[in-house]
């Protein structure tokens, strides 16, 4: 059984018997694993933290990875970017609970994908930086579509409507895939903007609610069995 050295985001973690844990790992070498953490739940003294378990904390690992449809297990982890605010700001903890929840949901691949892991890790990193936070899990979803390979075609802007199914703006008008006026305006205003303009884009909560179920749609209809995230309704009552 090969050992790996790598980068890893943890994206959850659930309890498996009294003592230990399964938990998702996003890594850098090769994509999605999923890993036993044995022991972890009764030994305060050993190598391997629950601390580090938590949804999206930054890891650098060392584990043994079986092809062969066997859990993978972590045999040493050590948490390499400290998070200072992300896990003791309510409204930071629920984006990230709702983001695990999405991770966790879109993307399955056992292969490396470099570009990916860099987006996750350093939007992470300017989310526990950053203070203004409260568009911050539109913006990801709507840039995080870039690497999955159905970023909106921002040519013809000008259309009356947004074809979600097409990915594309259009003249047809209000056929089921499409979005309109409200809608619409508010799906321009979230395109092409970065982290660092954050604070230009300017959403009230009933805005925001009606962004976020756009997207929320436009991800069901790209991503085989993307189903919408249980805390969405957590998110939701937190920004209210």
């Amino acid at each position: 059984m090969p050992i790996v050295k790598t980068k890893a985001i943890v994206f959850g973690a659930i309890k498996y018997r009294d003592t230990s844990l399964i938990v998702k790992c996003f890594t850098l070498e090769e994509g999605m694993k999923t890993y036993i953490v044995k022991g972890v739940l009764k030994s305060k003294k050993g190598r391997l933290k629950i601390a580090y378990f938590q949804p999206l904390t930054q890891l650098q690992i060392e584990a043994s990875h079986n092809h062969k449809n066997v859990l993978n297990t972590i045999k040493e982890a050590q948490v390499i970017y400290p998070y200072n605010s992300l896990h003791v700001s309510v409204i930071k903890q629920t984006i990230i609970l709702f983001l695990s929840d999405i991770l966790s949901n879109i993307i399955k691949e056992e292969e490396k994908n470099m570009p990916l892991y860099i987006y996750i890790e350093t939007a992470m990193r300017w989310l526990d930086t950053n203070d203004k936070v409260a568009n911050f899990h539109i913006v990801f979803l709507i840039n995080i579509s870039k690497y999955l390979g159905f970023y909106p075609d921002m040519s013809n802007i000008d259309k009356i409507g947004f074809d979600l199914l097409e990915g594309s703006f259009t003249d047809k008008k209000y056929q089921r895939s499409g979005i309109y006026d409200l809608e619409l305006v508010l799906f321009k205003r979230v395109l092409g903007i970065n982290f660092d303009k954050l604070n230009e884009l300017s959403l009230n909560k009933n805005e925001r609610q009606i962004v976020l179920r756009t997207m929320i749609r436009y991800f069901e209809l790209h991503l085989d069995g993307f189903r919408k995230p249980k805390s969405l309704s957590i998110l939701e009552t937190v920004f209210n």
